[in-house]
């Protein structure tokens, strides 16, 4: 086994270990950056999700690298893509013209988009990428993280030290690993005093996660794929609490649970190209909700066809978790995920009812090149729960909820190191609930929340940091994860700089208030301006 040593060792390549590389590589330390994959970016690329803002993401509530990022995507649209004089000249392109974000693109897009951003140091030789490692194993030396074994593609096995190790796997894989303290699951009321939550602990309770995948639709052409091997499992399935089968375009309202009818119409229209397509938030038109080319914007006869995700609540997989299974029963719930997603497919392809009259579109075309796959699915799947580090502050549901806090706003976190936006947006879960979904405020990300209670110099830098199941379902979207991560590493590098120590930084006023003036100065926003319409 040969070993590797860094300054930070960034265990995950998603969005928060991307922006936890580029944090610290910036405040000029070196970085091994792994990834259980091969691209970077994880929830916006290999997930296949478009990036799920609040709608002042245009103005503030991000950090700058964030918003970096979010330009270097629109950039490379405008480089390389035919657009049409009206697309080319919009500030805030949407090339997707997709409601669920101001920003619906393509995943590989978004994949060489990161790729680029990390280049750079790259070339510089401050920055080394393992792709396709995962983490297997951790030498604990007391509160300390000693190593982390990874294993590569082949099989081979190779150990990585560094003096700060910072977790940003989808699933917080180095927790249990190192023996970091952690919960999983649905906390009890007692343990958390959350209004939402029950009274007993459900730890094998997490949301759903999904496999999701892109189509365009060719008319007058048949695409239809083969018939699943589990199709007739999943076009019976029902859950008790599901209005209707799974394979249909009928779902609950998340605000409500009335069953909601969905249309499914291929080039559905959209409307004028400079108008805010973004703010009808409803995915009533599911074609047109995450879709991420709109052939419109560009040269006519370019695109054939839009490409839209098919990411909907009727693909989220309730069975089982990923956490806390053994591997064989792992592999059966990402297998069977997989077959509900293909059977969606064939569904639409086959039975799904059209406006004429007829059943199914056979025309729809699975997209393998803009997932970055050979079967068009996206290339792992979509992750909303992680485990979740015991912290130095966990955040609560009554922090933020509208209900509970009203005109006050969410609680203000004196540590605060960034902020974020999302209702409480907890998708059906493994352990039979339904959706959860509860107003919030705009909120602060607290630096105690990426602080484990025992472990020194270890980091949450992703969706494992300590929050509630419930409040993870406001804390686990894009630019929330960028801006932990991107906080964690910025922590890591200024420890390293000022011979401090993470519980140091956070307990000391002084020292708080000199790392978050760093904060500010590289343009993290550490509280919210007035705003209205939460």
């Amino acid at each position: 086994m040969t070993g590797w040593k860094a300054d930070v060792l960034v265990v995950g390549g998603g969005l928060g270990g991307v922006a936890a590389a580029l944090a610290a590589l910036r405040r000029g330390r070196t970085v091994l950056l792994t990834e259980e994959g091969d691209w970077l970016g994880g929830q916006l690329t290999s997930q296949g999700v478009p990036p799920d803002e609040h709608p002042w993401i245009e103005q503030f509530g991000a950090t700058r690298s964030y918003r970096a990022l979010r330009q270097a995507i629109r950039d490379h649209y405008r480089t390389w893509y035919p657009l049409i004089p009206a697309a080319r000249a919009v500030t805030d392109l949407n090339p997707g013209l997709g409601r669920v974000s101001r920003l619906c693109c393509e995943p590989r897009v978004a994949a060489a988009v990161l790729d680029a951003m990390v280049g750079p140091y790259l070339a510089a030789g401050r920055l080394v990428i393992w792709r396709r490692h995962r983490p297997v194993s951790a030498e604990a030396a007391g509160d300390r993280v000693a190593s982390v074994c990874f294993e590569g593609p082949d099989g081979e096995r190779v150990e990585a030290s560094a003096p700060y190790v910072l977790d940003a796997t989808e699933l917080g894989d180095v927790l249990p690993l190192a023996g970091v303290e952690h919960v999983t699951g649905f906390e009890s009321q007692a343990d958390t005093g959350e209004p939402s939550a029950p009274a007993h602990a459900q730890p094998d309770n997490m949301q759903a996660f999904s496999w999701v995948f892109a189509v365009e639709h060719r008319e007058g052409e048949d695409h239809t794929v083969d018939r699943p091997s589990q199709y007739g499992f999943w076009r019976d399935y029902r859950p008790p609490f599901w209005p209707d089968r799974l394979l249909s375009l009928v779902a609950p309202d998340p605000r409500t649970l009335e069953p909601v009818p969905r249309t499914f119409v291929p080039h559905a229209a959209t409307g004028p190209i400079v108008a805010d397509q973004s703010r009808d938030p409803g995915d009533k038109d599911l074609w047109v909700f995450r879709r991420i080319l709109a052939r419109e914007l560009f040269a006519p006869g370019f695109a054939v066809s839009d490409v839209t995700v098919v990411n909907w609540p009727m693909i989220d997989y309730l069975p089982g978790p990923l956490i806390g299974v053994s591997d064989a029963e792992r592999d059966k719930h990402l297998d069977g995920a997989r077959q509900l997603a293909l059977s969606m497919l064939y569904w639409l392809q086959t039975e799904a009812p059209r406006p004429d009259g007829g059943a199914g579109w056979p025309g729809l075309r699975l997209r393998p090149d803009v997932m970055g796959s050979v079967d068009g699915l996206a290339k792992e799947p979509y992750i909303r729960e992680s485990r979740r580090i015991r912290a130095h502050r966990t955040v609560v549901e009554h922090d933020l909820s509208l209900a509970v806090r009203g005109e006050h706003g969410a609680v203000a976190y004196p540590d605060t190191v960034g902020v974020g936006m999302y209702r409480i947006d907890l998708h059906p879960s493994t352990g039979g609930d339904n959706y959860i979904d509860v107003a919030s405020c705009p909120f602060q990300i607290p630096l105690g929340a990426l602080l484990p209670v025992r472990v020194r110099n270890l980091l949450a830098a992703g969706k494992n940091i300590g929050t509630t199941h419930i409040t993870n379902g406001c804390y686990r979207l894009h630019p929330v994860e960028w801006n932990v991560g991107e906080a964690a590493g910025a922590l890591a590098a200024h420890c390293l700089d000022n011979r401090l120590e993470p519980a140091q930084v956070h307990q000391d006023p002084a020292l708080l208030e000199r790392f978050q003036n760093e904060l500010a100065a590289d343009g993290f926003e550490l509280a919210w301006p007035q705003v209205r319409g939460y």
